[in-house]
């Protein structure tokens, strides 16, 4: 089957909004609510507003990426728009960026932290180096039931996107209603005050980006969403939104019920400790349950990503051993040589997230959030895409034209500027920039994607 044939519509704009709101949401609402008051000094309204620019840059972003999934009938998201409108050594650059930095550190951190939580659920008090075992176990199941079989990936995935709801929601209304997010927000301490009269709080946006990041996913599927150019842009407004909606209620809800100096302390057992004080141990044991299933939801999505993009490059003889990189297993039809060359991968972030945290080399952050601001920065190539389509008269508007770039790179620009207030930064951006460098100057030898199995 070629890309070029006519592909099934069969998504529709409710199906499309639910696909993105799932996808975005999973762990980083739960772990990363301490790091961003630790960032905000406890300034629970500043934090609330940096969700706010997060959301609306995402709309901005996704606006100007329909436009680009509505002339092309190929999926696969930023590799594919990059191929088709800029040129194939940019895609091979787009495309060894997310193999070799983006895929594996968001894996690895992920990994982590279900091994924090579920430590925390059986009350394991192994340290750091419990959590990496653990998180590394589970990591090493993930990729094992992949690889045996991709309707047992997806089957844990559907269970996972309903469950990891419950205890955002559950926390989220116990925490409004018994609590008291109005008078946290509109009386912050003097600590928090005096966050607001420097730059640290922009290191704030790191872990932000973090929670909201998984929306360029749904470009994947954006060919197969009916009507496609009026529903993808309506979802992709919503989605946002609705997830906007959710984060807050469950951030304000938790520092207004145990206040944000005690999420700060707690760190990620915040969610199980607002849980114990609502219902008891016994509730707070299953939400400390259904968060640990939503992590390792969220693990086993990127998982699930990660095991084919070698894959999908090999098949554009993107890689070296391409040729044993794109053959798939005669009985499960699975990418194995792919998912066991993402693994080796992993295996090198894995390491380096060991030693990240063995010698403090980010503060208050991970290997993954510099390579999420990198990601927002290689998306402005594209929505100058579209203002170039504007300028040619290939697209009507001054929304989708002018506006709706403008807005989505500061917003990309903004996600860099946060990160960078990371000392360590200039040491990992170099890191991310090496597989950019390398994929560039390989992309030379790259062809066309004309078919997949």
């Amino acid at each position: 089957m070629t890309y070029l044939e006519t592909q099934k519509r069969e998504y529709s704009l409710f199906t499309a909004v639910a696909m993105i709101v799932g996808i975005v949401i999973g762990s980083g609402i739960f772990f990363k609510s301490d790091d961003m008051l630790n960032y905000t000094g406890g300034n629970v309204g500043l934090a609330a507003l940096i969700f706010c620019i997060a959301s609306f840059t995402i709309i901005f972003g996704s606006l100007c990426f329909s436009q680009l999934a509505a002339r092309t009938d190929k999926p696969g998201g930023p590799i594919t728009y990059y191929n088709e409108f800029i040129g194939k050594r940019w895609a091979v650059m787009f495309g060894w960026f997310q193999t070799f930095v983006y895929y594996p550190t968001l894996t690895v951190i992920l990994s982590w932290v279900t091994g924090i939580y579920f430590c925390s659920l059986f009350g394991l008090d192994w340290g750091f180096n419990g959590w990496i075992a653990t998180g590394f176990a589970w990591f090493l199941i993930c990729y094992g039931f992949n690889i045996a079989s991709a309707k047992a990936g997806g089957r844990f995935q559907e269970i996972a996107v309903v469950i990891k709801l419950i205890p955002l929601f559950v926390v989220a209304i116990g925490g409004i209603l018994l609590g008291d997010p109005v008078g946290v927000v509109l009386n912050p301490s003097p600590q928090a005050i005096e966050a607001t009269k420097t730059l640290t709080w922009v290191a704030a946006i790191g872990p932000v980006a973090f929670s909201f990041d998984g929306w360029v996913v749904s470009m994947a599927v954006a060919h197969e969403v009916v009507n496609s150019r009026r529903n993808m842009p309506r979802a992709l407004v919503a989605a946002p939104l609705c997830i906007l909606i959710a984060y807050l209620m469950y951030f304000l809800g938790i520092c207004g019920y145990i206040g944000p100096e005690r999420v700060m302390e707690m760190g990620d057992a915040s969610v199980t400790l607002i849980a114990e004080s609502l219902m008891g141990k016994t509730f707070a044991t299953m939400i400390t349950a259904f968060v640990t299933i939503s992590v390792m939801g969220t693990t086993n999505g990127v998982i699930l990503g990660s095991i084919r993009l070698p894959y999908s490059l090999a098949l554009r003889n993107a890689l070296p051993g391409s040729e044993s990189l794109k053959k798939l297993n005669p009985n499960s039809r699975m990418p194995v040589n792919s998912a066991i060359f993402a693994i080796a991968v992993c295996l090198i972030w894995w390491v380096i997230h060991y030693l990240q945290n063995e010698f403090g080399w980010l503060i208050n952050g991970d290997i993954s959030e510099i390579a999420i601001a990198m990601s927002y920065l290689l998306y402005v190539p594209l929505y100058l895409v579209v203002f170039n389509m504007w300028r040619k008269r290939e697209l009507r508007g001054i929304g989708y034209g002018i506006l709706f770039p403008l807005f989505a790179t500061i917003g990309s620009l903004f996600v860099l500027f946060g990160s960078m207030a990371n000392p360590q930064f200039k040491y990992f951006i170099i890191i991310n920039l090496i597989p950019l460098i390398l994929g560039y100057i390989y992309g030379k030898n790259a062809v066309d994607l004309v078919k997949y199995d």
